[in-house]
């Protein structure tokens, strides 16, 4: 009887065991779906940081600075009247002239042949109206005695007055050929600078050939090529202040005195000239110098760049509503872009908050937290 009981209490245990097994499964069971459901009921995600800055327009005014040249107001191709063989040039690109002063000279044999024939050609017409005139003196004393007929009498008066044209004419041209002569020194028309030069000793030049290049003395003209988009804004009157690129501390003012009505169609710009007032002396003909123009000062709504987003194509920025927080896109149109900002033309409102750093990782109705506006 003592081995039966035995396996009685064996079993007993062995059930025990299996109770308690049960058990911890029951409990580890329990502890994983404690987990699931306490993963599932997590809190949601955090409200994202951003910096924000309340809309206000501000008034702006922008400036163009473009570079240009200065020139003369006045300025003249200078060539010889006739043609012929270079024989000398006394000056050269940069050389200041006076008014009258000989620049160059052409050989003057040619014209100094023809100033002789013309010379001779009027020697020879006053000798001939001098038997012009004996003959017809002749026959006026002879048809007043009777002694000639009427036919001869109008043939001298008719040889006179033939000879009379004869003698003009080769004074005209003795005057045309003295004037060519004297056209083989070539002379500056008035004071200034020679900017360009086209010529050689020892050249042959045609009549009307330019061969120099004379800025005049007197009023300066800064001269600019500036694109057509520039007239599209309202600029604050023709008022241009201007400065040497080599030495900004030398500066003059200007206005706008000419806008040429052609665009050139190699650069696509127009050329402007501004009027010089009272021009620095180290303004010199051929520097280079910086002209800025204001545009009138208005109301324009400027954000940073980081400000700036996308709604699909089109710009958007991201804006706080003030009550619930949360994030939302809004569409806007750009009026212009600067180095650090861009310029807003519509879609916002003065005293709306928008998101100027960290919307890059928003997604629309996301709560948002801002500890302060921009400076």
């Amino acid at each position: 009887m003592k081995p039966h009981r035995s396996n009685h209490t064996d079993a007993v245990q062995t059930n025990g065991r299996l109770k308690s097994l049960v058990g911890l499964a029951a409990a580890l069971v329990a502890i994983s779906i404690s987990g699931c459901t306490d993963h599932a009921a997590a809190p949601a995600a955090r409200a994202a940081i951003v910096r924000t800055e309340i809309v206000q327009p501000r008034d702006r005014q922008v400036s163009i600075t473009l570079t240009g040249e200065v020139q003369a107001r006045f300025r003249a191709d200078l060539s010889f009247r006739v043609s012929g063989r270079v024989l000398a040039r006394y000056v050269d690109v940069g050389a200041r002239v006076h008014a009258g002063e000989v620049l160059a000279l052409l050989d003057p044999a040619e014209q100094q042949a023809d100033v002789d024939a013309a010379t001779a050609a009027v020697l020879a017409a006053e000798s001939q109206l001098r038997v012009a005139k004996a003959t017809f003196e002749r026959q006026k004393a002879l048809i007043a005695s009777g002694f000639t007929t009427r036919t001869v009498y109008d043939q001298a008066q008719e040889g006179l007055r033939t000879t009379e044209g004869v003698l003009e004419a080769a004074k005209a041209q003795l005057g045309t050929s003295k004037d060519a002569l004297g056209h083989t020194a070539l002379r500056a028309e008035a004071a200034g600078v020679i900017t360009a030069r086209n010529l050689e000793v020892g050249q042959v030049v045609q009549a009307a050939q330019p061969v120099f290049s004379l800025a005049q003395d007197g009023e300066r003209d800064a001269v600019f090529d500036v694109y057509e988009s520039i007239f599209f804004g309202d600029l604050d009157g023709g008022r241009v202040s201007l400065a040497l690129v080599s030495d900004a501390g030398v500066t003059a003012n200007g206005y706008v005195r000419e806008v040429s009505p052609a665009i050139d169609a190699r650069s696509s710009t127009i050329r402007v000239k501004v009027a010089i007032q009272d021009p620095p002396v180290a303004m010199t003909l051929g520097s280079a110098v910086a002209g800025t123009v204001k545009a009138k000062a208005q109301q324009q709504i400027a954000l940073p760049w980081s400000a700036l987003m996308a709604a699909g194509s089109k710009p958007a920025v991201w804006t706080v509503d003030p009550a619930t927080k949360a994030a939302a896109l809004k569409p806007v149109t750009i009026g212009g872009y600067e180095a650090r900002e861009v310029l807003i033309k519509a879609g916002l409102k003065p005293g709306e908050r928008v998101v100027i750093d960290g919307g890059k990782l928003l997604s629309v109705g996301q709560a948002v937290t801002y500890e302060g506006d921009r400076s």
